[in-house]
């Protein structure tokens, strides 16, 4: 029989239901997931497969930042590429096939102060004897008009995820920093010019990577100007408008494609104060995907300021898992 239990949805019968469907007791979840990106969806098939039974909590964008890309070609086991809402519901349905359930409610609150840890999400509370945090980090946007329509259109936030489509094309960096000259440098291996667009007269970048970035015959500098609008055509990027800090001219770059490189925020504002995290606010991890607080696992770019790939969190998902199932067994939890 299935009946809507405490996480809401359609969920088989188990601890804390009885046999009218009513809850009895909070049920403890062995393990609950927060976040539903690659990094989620791997950890949920992996804990699933230990029969975990594991309660993923979606949060308000279910498949995170894949769900705002077009064809995804680096992802291994599929040669011909896949697109990005596509590879999220497949890997979403494979581990919903080994018993994972999934509830879209985003995590509002939680407390790591007690056992077991306690999750407050769409007005319920939920309860659980290991957590993996797999909450992603955003793209910094520029918020101009036209960005969040072509975003997959010709507008990007990953040079490593979408430079190969801008072969012999124009594009443009906005972005000072070490991030934006990595980004520039790589798209130099296919786009036929980059242009750099700057906000002030100088660089934030290492000297190191301004050097390599300045030397490099296929990077231009506009300096001293902001992207006002990103313009399209026929559902494309074709240009940008640039308005000049210091006399407030407004001019009209022509370009393929805007890869934004102002950084990344790490979705940890729950736990502040609850797990140890760096200065950039990601979770601080060792031993694999421990975290400062037993019990508490982290994976994906939550924790990862440096490669941010799909692949990389899938990995770390699923390291989360393996680490959360032995966790549960040392503590007699199983």
């Amino acid at each position: 029989m299935m009946t809507s239990g405490p996480h809401g949805g359609a969920l088989p019968d188990g601890p804390g239901q009885d046999s009218g469907g009513g809850p009895t007791a909070l049920a403890v979840e062995k393990v609950i997931i927060l976040g539903a990106g690659p990094a989620g969806y791997t950890a949920a098939l992996y804990a699933a497969r230990a029969d975990l039974r594991p309660l993923v909590l979606e949060g308000d964008e279910p498949g995170g930042q894949l769900m705002l890309t077009t064809t995804v070609e680096n992802f291994p086991g599929f040669p011909e590429g896949i697109l990005g809402p596509e590879l999220m519901q497949r890997m979403k349905e494979q581990a919903e096939r080994f018993g994972a359930r999934f509830a879209p409610r985003r995590a509002e609150a939680v407390d790591l102060s007690r056992r077991p840890f306690t999750v407050t999400a769409g007005g319920e509370t939920y309860e659980a004897h290991a957590l993996i945090v797999a909450t992603g980090a955003s793209a910094k946007w520029l918020g101009v008009p036209g960005e969040r329509e072509l975003v997959g259109r010709g507008v990007s936030a990953c040079a490593t995820c979408d430079g190969f489509f801008f072969r012999d094309r124009d594009v443009v960096v906005v972005g000072g920093g070490d991030s934006a000259m990595e980004e520039a440098i790589f798209l130099t291996k296919f786009a036929r010019k980059v242009t750099v667009v700057h906000r002030r007269d100088r660089l934030r970048a290492s000297k190191i990577m301004q050097e390599r970035a300045m030397s490099n015959p296929k990077i231009a500098f506009i300096w001293n100007s902001v992207v006002e609008r990103i313009n399209g055509e026929n559902g494309v990027v074709v240009s940008v408008t640039l308005r000049n800090t210091i006399d407030g001219s407004v001019t009209e770059l022509p370009t393929d494609g805007v890869f934004v490189a102002i950084g990344h925020k790490p979705n940890t504002e729950l736990l502040q104060g609850q797990l140890e995290l760096d200065a950039q606010g990601y979770i601080v991890t060792r031993n694999g995907t421990a975290t400062s607080v037993p019990g508490v696992f982290a994976a994906g770019d939550v924790q990862d300021p440096v490669y941010r790939q799909a692949i990389t969190a899938a990995g770390s998902g699923c390291m989360a898992a393996l680490d959360a199932e032995r966790y549960l067994a040392e503590q007699g939890l199983l």
